[in-house]
């Protein structure tokens, strides 16, 4: 599970190593007007907010740090994405059926449940992958090159090739 993540966030890192920063913080793309930066930072905060509540078994997705430099520098956001791989990397995989507190804003109030440490890291992983499809589109409009075919894809999702279109 964790190489799995940890290839994944490698797909960020190496677009962020391709990018000029006016790519990366450009804000011009309907119909959200959100930047490449604002989706990795937030990418980044959810696996940051894992992380900061191992100690006490209790994380809070709410209480993300919105870095602004993360989110406006390809340089920032490098250190953030490389900071999260290296937490993966020192976590203890023991600890992965450790039972966690989730406490998440699900739009109609705070909302708190129980989960395995593995399944906020599953749910992590799910949610860094929808937000690179989403990044995928911002990249598209701004003419340029995805990092690799896989980026933004789901493994799950079948190949469409130009012969099945």
């Amino acid at each position: 599970m964790i190489e799995a993540i940890k290839k994944n966030l490698e797909r960020g890192i190496n677009l962020l190593n391709h990018i000029s920063d006016e790519d990366y913080s450009n804000t011009t793309i309907a119909p959200y007007y959100s930047s490449i930066g604002s989706h990795m930072r937030h990418v980044l905060d959810v696996f940051d907010c894992v992380f900061d509540g191992l100690n006490n078994n209790s994380i809070n997705l709410i209480n993300r740090k919105r870095n602004q430099k993360a989110e406006n520098f390809t340089a920032d956001g490098l250190i953030y994405f490389n900071e999260i791989v290296k937490k993966l990397d020192y976590l203890d995989t023991e600890k992965c059926n450790t039972m966690v507190t989730v406490t998440d804003d699900l739009g109609l109030g705070v909302v708190t449940a129980n989960y395995t440490l593995s399944a906020i890291l599953i749910q992590a992983h799910s949610h860094a992958i929808h937000h690179f499809a989403s990044v995928g589109y911002v990249i598209s409009q701004l003419g340029i090159e995805l990092p690799d075919e896989d980026f933004g894809f789901n493994p799950t999702t079948p190949k469409i090739t130009l012969n099945n279109k």
